[in-house]
Order: structure tokens, then sequence, then C-alpha cells
């Protein structure tokens, strides 16, 4: 860094220097101009050790020496007034050269079987309770959307198939309140799967086991799931959740945590290398940066053609093309650009900067620039851009690129676009506004868990990231009923606020009453436009919310 900051030294310098890469080398500027660190100073006086886990070792190494698991030695620490988390506990273990235990079955733990809870059936009201607590009823809230969705139709325009005792919307309800309720796993079904508001949530008496998601999961192809979004999509339209013309799309890697997986290596941000994953694909509406469309059956040889197969699947749910789409430059390559001209489809994207194309750039007088504000907050406000016309290799019209520079990055980011009307400052702002697709995928991996790999099978991923689409768009509509306050609120702050609220449940012969708790927020509740609603798989009784 002294090399960088004082003797100014270039990062392709620096990083040739000391066996770094430049990107290494510019992460590292940036984090010292965002965290000064006082460098050859004395530490500071503190413990260096860690008490809690000393006081709790001699139990530990005595609990698994005895057979015990991670679970097991944390619950008779808790006893034992020497509480240690289980990571702490992992940590002593491995210290101590134990090898690995998996957690044992809860018949053998001593714990509560899951055999013992009721087993998942369609509901039958005449033997349903007429009063029940529940610690989910804030996840009632979501019926309306779904009911104006209509994802009944959608499941039936699927084709998803029902098993002897469980129909296709309810097994698709089971799982997308998982998501909704923000379980991180299927296996973790059993923290939801007794709770009245979940099982009436999918029109059951309880939510399947894990063994019965997994396996219906299993039956289902990426054509229903495309049949699926295509309904979805439908619905959106008339219900204003996407406007149908202007897309975002992007990949996203999900790695594979585990050994001997049988899956190609993809390019992982998050690790910073290629590993063993799961390539998915997303598109986001670009005014109402909603989702819309998502597919993990996919493999590198398909993954260039990705976007050609999204303006096909928009064309086939409402009958147009896309009008504009942004995207990475690495989501696809110039012949699919070709094809997107020749469809009337305008795009936006990054260029690669080859040796060529950087040589270009550094004898570009600095006095050809001219300077364009963009319409947002923060720095970086004034880049400066030189626009020229040029061909590449695989696309053989004329294309303007946009040189800019004053972006925040040590070299110029070089724009390309077949738009020959919006000006340099639109063009800017617009690509500029690609990154909320990546906040879209942040926010569906901190609410709905989408790395939490579902299977080493893509096809299993496939409805994984379809319901993800399909959770992701019900927060938006709920959005959008609980008032302008919350018209940016994350799905995370949505759960936290009001999905995971417990309440009780009163069911009468034509309706059936949502008592929801008293909370910081309830007074957004009672102000938010939640209708009365007949739900179908209630044998059209209707929900009613009451607030205390």
């Amino acid at each position: 860094m002294r090399a960088y900051f004082v003797d100014g030294a270039t990062a392709a310098e620096v990083a040739t220097r000391f066996g770094y890469t430049p990107a290494t080398v510019t992460s590292m500027a940036r984090d010292l101009r965002t965290t000064p660190r006082d460098f050859f100073t004395a530490p500071k006086p503190g413990p260096t050790g860690a008490p809690t886990k000393e006081a709790a070792r001699p139990l530990i190494i005595k609990l698994r020496k005895a057979g015990h698991t991670i679970d097991e030695i944390a619950a008779a620490l808790t006893d034992a007034g020497t509480p240690l988390n289980r990571t702490g506990i992992a940590e002593v273990c491995n210290e101590e050269g134990f090898d690995r235990m998996w957690r044992r079955p809860d018949t053998q733990r001593g714990g509560p079987r899951r055999d013992s809870a009721p087993r998942a059936a369609v509901i039958n009201f005449d033997d349903w309770p007429t009063h029940c607590d529940t610690k989910a009823a804030g996840l009632l809230l979501t019926l309306p959307d779904l009911v104006n969705l209509d994802l009944p139709a959608m499941v039936t325009a699927a084709g998803y198939p029902s098993t002897r005792i469980i129909p296709a919307l309810s097994s698709i309800l089971s799982l997308l309140a998982l998501k909704l309720a923000g379980t991180r796993r299927i296996s973790h079904v059993d923290d939801l799967a007794a709770d009245p508001a979940a099982a009436l949530f999918a029109g059951l008496v309880a939510l399947p086991k894990t063994t019965a998601l997994t396996t219906y999961s299993y039956r289902l192809d990426h054509q229903r799931q495309a049949r699926f979004l295509a309904a979805l999509n439908q619905s959106m339209m008339k219900t204003g959740l996407t406007t149908g013309t202007d897309f975002d799309l992007d990949f996203h890697a999900i790695m594979h945590w585990g050994e001997y997986a049988a899956l190609e290596k993809h390019y992982v941000p998050t690790r910073s290398q290629r590993s063993r994953s799961v390539l998915t694909f997303f598109a986001q509406d670009g005014q109402t940066q909603n989702l819309v469309y998502a597919n993990a059956d996919l493999s590198k040889a398909e993954q260039a053609n990705e976007t050609i197969a999204f303006c096909d699947h928009w064309k086939a749910a409402t009958g147009a093309d896309p009008t504009r789409l942004v995207l990475d430059q690495r989501v696809t390559t110039q012949a699919v650009l070709a094809k997107l001209n020749e469809r009337n489809i305008t795009f936006i994207t990054l260029r690669m900067r080859s040796p060529s194309l950087v040589n270009h750039i550094n004898s570009l007088d600095p006095k050809a620039f001219t300077t364009v504000t963009l319409e947002r907050t923060g720095n970086y406000r004034k880049p400066r851009v030189y626009e020229e016309t040029v061909t590449l290799t695989d696309y053989h019209e004329p294309l303007r690129q946009l040189i800019i520079t004053g972006l925040g990055r040590e070299t110029a980011t070089v724009l390309i676009t077949n738009d020959t009307t919006s000006t340099a400052r639109n063009l800017i702002g617009r690509y500029a506004k690609r990154m909320n697709i990546e906040q879209r995928l942040a926010e569906s991996i901190r609410s709905f868990h989408l790395d939490a790999l579902s299977s080493a099978v893509p096809l299993n991923v496939d409805l994984d990231v379809a319901l993800t689409v399909l959770a992701a768009t019900t927060c938006s509509a709920l959005r959008q009923r609980l008032g302008t306050g919350y018209a940016t609120a994350t799905p995370d702050t949505l759960q936290r606020r009001f999905i995971t609220t417990g309440g009780h449940i009163h069911t009468h012969d034509t309706h059936i009453d949502i008592h929801l708790d008293r909370r910081t927020y309830s007074p957004v509740l009672r102000t938010a436009n939640l209708p009365t609603t007949t739900i179908p798989w209630w044998n059209n009784r209707q929900i009613r919310y009451h607030y205390r």
C-alpha cells in the first residue's frame, strides 16, 4: 500500500511486484481508504483468550468422548451453566482432534418424534378447531396477493402433479410457506410444519415432511417451471408488478458445499474462484425492480444463449419481445447481441477491454471528452464521456460506444449499445441501475436463502429459484398494500416486522378471523389495504384480519 499511495505505483505495477492481482490491489486500497488503520502500534490491552470456551472445554471433551453430537453438547452445557454456541463447541472439537459427527435422528437423541405430529392431508374444516393459537399468523397476510395473482390458475397452467393425498396447489403452497417464513432449508420444515397458520396457508392439516417435499420437487421438470413463470408474468402484467418492456439480466452461481458433485465449475464472486456450483439466470423488471424470471437448468454450453431463451419466454408469455435489455459483459456474446438487434431489441452492455481497446483509450485526447451530470446522489455524479461508432468481430452493424471516466474506477468504463436515440447521460444512468438486480439477488439470498443449495441436481434447484421469484413477487405486492412507507422495504424487513407475527385463529362456517398480536408495527397493518378475501382452497371461506 505504501508503494501504491506514497510511491505512486499503479495497481498493475504493485500487483506484479508483490505477487497479487490488480483487482486485489484495488480492493486493498479501497479498504484502506474507507477504514484507516494505524500500523506498527502496540496491541491494545484486553483479553487474548476465550474464557467462556475454556471454561466449557473439559465438559465438551468428556461428552464428545462419550459419543455426543454438537447439539447434545450444547444442551448439556446450557444445563451445566456454561452455555456455548455450536461454533465454539466445533472449534474445541477440532482443536482436540475429534472427527466430525453427524447429527443423530431425534428419536435417538431423546427429542420429539416428527411422526407424532399430524399427518399432512387436505384440511377438513368439520374437524378443524374453532380456536387455535399460532406463531405465524402474519404468514396469512400474503393470501390476498396470492389470490389476486391467481396462484391456483398458475399451478394448473404449469401442470404440476398432485399426489394421492396432497393436491398440487397445497404442495406448492407448502414450499412457498418455507420461503416466506425465511426457513433456510426444506429439511427444517419441522420448525413450521405443525403450526396452524402454516397449515391453513397450504390448505392442509399440517405441512408435509421433508421427504415428501423433496421427493415432490424431483418430479418437476424445467418445462413446468417455465409454464409456471409464464403464467406468473401474465398475472404480474395485469396487476402492475411489471411493465414488461425493460429488463436487467444476470447470472448467479449457487455454490455446492459437499463433495463429489456432478456439477460444472462456474465463477463464484463471493469466493473469487471457480467452484462446483449450479449456474442460475435471473431477469428483473427495470422499472418496478421485481424479479420476473429464473432458470437453473443451464450448462456452460447453453449460458450464452440464455438471453435469447428469456426473450422467447417473454414473447410466449406476453405476445411481444422485450423492448430493452441491460446486461453485463459476461452474460452473452457478440453473436447473440446481433440476434437481439435483428429482433429490434435494444441492448446496453459493457465491452471487454482488450489490449488494443486499452491502447485506443489511452491515445484519446482528454479534451475530446464531454462532462455529463447524472441524476443521482453521492460521488461520481459528473463523469466524462467520449462517444464514437464502432463495429465488432461478430457484430457487423455500427454500434454506439461510450468511453466513460470519472466513475470511481482506475480504468475507463466502455458501454456499447444499439440505441441510437437516447442521450449519453440517459444510457449511463440506465446502465447504473442494472446494479439493482444484484441487490435483488442479495435480498433473495438473505430473505429466501437462495444460496442454501437444495440439491446437487440442477432440476431440483430450478423449482427453488422459481419459488424465489414467486416469493419476491408476493412480498412486492404486500409492500404495495402496506403503503408508501414500505415502498422500498426489503423482504427480510417484511418477514421480521409482519410475516413472523403471532396471533389467534377463529374458524367459522363462512369465514376465518385472523387476530394478529399487538406489536410495534401494528398501526401499519391497521392502515394497510388488506381486504376481506375469498380463499379458493378453504372451500371459498373468507379471510378477515383483526388487530389487537
